[in-house]
């Protein structure tokens, strides 16, 4: 018999929709979308233009989905996309973008055209929470046959801005509660054995394997290790179980495990993975990081020889 190691379900079975209920009813509301998020897009109103790409409604709760974007917006000039909140729990992705368009998005609006979602999962946000309200990741759903309505309505938002996407940056966070409680609700909502794991202690980049910018990572490594401390490698030479190939820096297939860094397909991604659970990281540390990491990202894109 598989041991029971998460409060909801039975052990090595499935997660059925009675089992999703009694995962949300743990999930009240400890937060507002609305102040947090909402008003803030707002109060840019009158520096950019605010893109409606629709909303949710679970139960009677409504949340719209918003992202900002240039005014003007120049056709001739390459697009920056900065998403964050793609999960929710991850506070200072969301932040952060909300802190880089306030104080900085101006700084290179003559050579490009900036496109910023700072919440792409607002329901999770409200609740701390990294899944979707129908217990789903919505970052394994940027791409084809996606499941979280989050993922795809961001999707269909960038659609035409395909090939026109010189970078993409994803801001997140990994936290001590992906191994305290996300690790284990994964395994238990798919019916597997939950394998304990360790969290990187430091601030980290994910790069796409498939076509790697090495030069792109360790810019903005550079630039945040001033503010955060880098994670370093565990003693196999990985964090979270892939090979550390550079100081702070991983890799993925972005694009094929559905990840939001590989949606538009932009020439420079990176995904973000800030460690806010360290003795001494405060908020205004990872939020500081987020923008540092954006600003040396276009730095670095916008001075490529090729561009």
């Amino acid at each position: 018999m598989t041991e029971r190691f998460y409060p909801i379900g039975v052990a090595g079975v499935p997660w059925g929709e009675a089992e999703r209920t009694a995962w949300r009813a743990q999930h009240p509301k400890r937060r507002s979308h609305a102040d947090d998020v909402v008003a803030r897009v707002a109060a840019l109103a009158d520096r950019y233009d605010v893109v409606d790409y629709g909303a949710l409604e679970y139960g009677d709760d409504r949340y719209p989905l918003q992202a900002l974007k240039s005014r003007p917006w120049n056709p001739s000039l390459p697009i920056v996309v900065v998403t964050g909140g793609v999960h929710g729990y991850e506070t200072s992705g969301v932040q952060g973008a909300l802190q880089f368009i306030e104080q900085h998005g101006a700084e290179h609006a003559d050579r490009l055209n900036l496109l910023v979602v700072p919440c792409v999962s607002p329901w999770g946000y409200e609740r701390i929470n990294r899944w979707t309200h129908e217990a789903l990741d919505p970052n394994r759903s940027f791409k084809a046959g996606g499941e979280a309505t989050e993922s795809v309505a961001v999707m269909k938002m960038v659609s035409s801005l395909l090939g026109r996407v010189l970078l993409h940056i994803d801001l997140h966070e990994t936290t001590d509660t992906d191994e305290t409680e996300f690790r284990p609700a994964v395994a238990a909502r798919d019916g597997k054995t939950y394998t304990p794991g360790t969290i990187p202690d430091g601030f980290y980049l994910v790069d796409d394997s498939v076509a790697p910018q090495p030069a792109f990572q360790a810019a903005i490594i550079a630039a945040v290790s001033p503010i955060t401390h880098i994670a370093p490698a565990d003693e196999n030479g990985e964090m979270i179980g892939s090979k550390v190939v550079a100081l702070g820096v991983i890799e993925y297939p972005v694009k094929s495990l559905g990840l939001c860094a590989g949606m538009t397909s932009a020439r420079f991604t990176t995904t973000t993975e800030v460690y806010p659970d360290s003795l001494g990281v405060t908020a205004e540390v990872c939020n500081a990081a987020q923008v540092a990491a954006v600003r040396a990202a276009i730095a670095f894109a916008l001075d490529d020889d090729s561009v």
